[in-house]
């Protein structure tokens, strides 16, 4: 797939042979990959209308700059960072994003103050700060942002909204509240969490616990309750079942309850735990 490739500057192309570049509207109105999902790191990337960002910094910058590179793209083409809460799968690498490729970094307050205790994340320098709620601008690109009731300081998820189109990053959602099914209905695809089979959660070797953390009120939500949202996004073109446990679900379980519910009209992809997917289109 033939993308185009903005370099920020002359400099940056110095040495490098030169590249094709496209028109901005040769392509698809936006388009996204999870470069990682799950418990072990999280990184989604999502272009639309010249704007290039990343959604969580769960993966190595090194990591990162070697998926996107196989998608034709590069960290220094990046507008920003978004981090959704404050847990180290989601944002252990925020620093190094920022220190060694320069990207702004946005959090909530609420992150941003469980972030100036994590001493594995390093020194921050342009932090940008979000309430909840807020609708952030890049350029014709608008990221709108909703809080969840996961189990962080101030988590939020997200809708990019470009040229009429409208995309999910939704994970880490504790339970499926109001406002995600007020919005999902309103999506033209989505990244969508399917964290666990329940069968194999109640059978599986966690303790007992953590099994009550993860069905509970802040937790994570079940294939079956991600299959019953879907069924209400009428518009969806496609959704990306993401941040799937390893030790309580799989991929082919996640899809087959999905299909049984939602039925075999949406297109349906899932996340890895260990490499990226490839570009979809939205």
């Amino acid at each position: 797939m033939k993308t185009e490739r903005r370099p920020r500057s002359a400099a940056r192309r110095k040495g490098k042979a030169e590249q094709l570049v496209l028109p901005l509207d040769s392509g698809p109105v936006m388009q996204a990959a999870s470069l990682q999902s799950g418990s072990n790191g999280n990184c989604i990337f999502v272009e639309a209308g010249g704007v290039r960002l990343l959604f969580d910094a769960g993966i190595t910058g090194a990591e990162t700059g070697r998926r996107l590179a196989a998608l034709g793209r590069t960290m220094e083409d990046v507008s920003a960072v978004i981090i959704s809460h404050d847990h180290a799968d989601h944002m252990k690498f925020a620093g190094v994003y920022q220190r060694k490729y320069g990207l702004p970094v946005y959090m909530t307050h609420g992150t941003r103050a469980v972030a100036e205790g994590m001493r594995d994340l390093g020194r921050l320098f342009d932090v940008r700060i979000f309430r909840p709620g807020d609708r952030l601008s890049f350029g014709d690109v608008t990221v709108e942002t909703m809080r969840t009731p996961h189990d962080a300081e101030e988590g939020a998820v997200f809708v990019v909204a470009c040229r009429g189109r409208r995309l999910g990053v939704m994970t880490d959602l504790g339970h499926l509240f109001p406002k995600l099914r007020d919005t999902i209905g309103t999506l033209d695809a989505v990244f969508l969490e399917s964290n666990y089979d329940t069968d194999m959660l109640m059978h599986g070797p966690y303790p007992a616990f953590l099994k009550k953390r993860i069905r509970g009120h802040a937790g994570h939500i079940s294939n079956h309750e991600s299959a019953e949202l879907l069924r209400e996004g009428k518009k969806l073109k496609w959704a990306c079942l993401s941040h799937l446990s390893e030790q309580n679900n799989s991929p082919a379980v996640a899809l087959k309850t999905h299909r049984d519910i939602v039925g075999a009209d949406l297109i349906l992809h899932t996340a890895h735990r260990y490499e990226a997917t490839g570009l979809f289109e939205v």
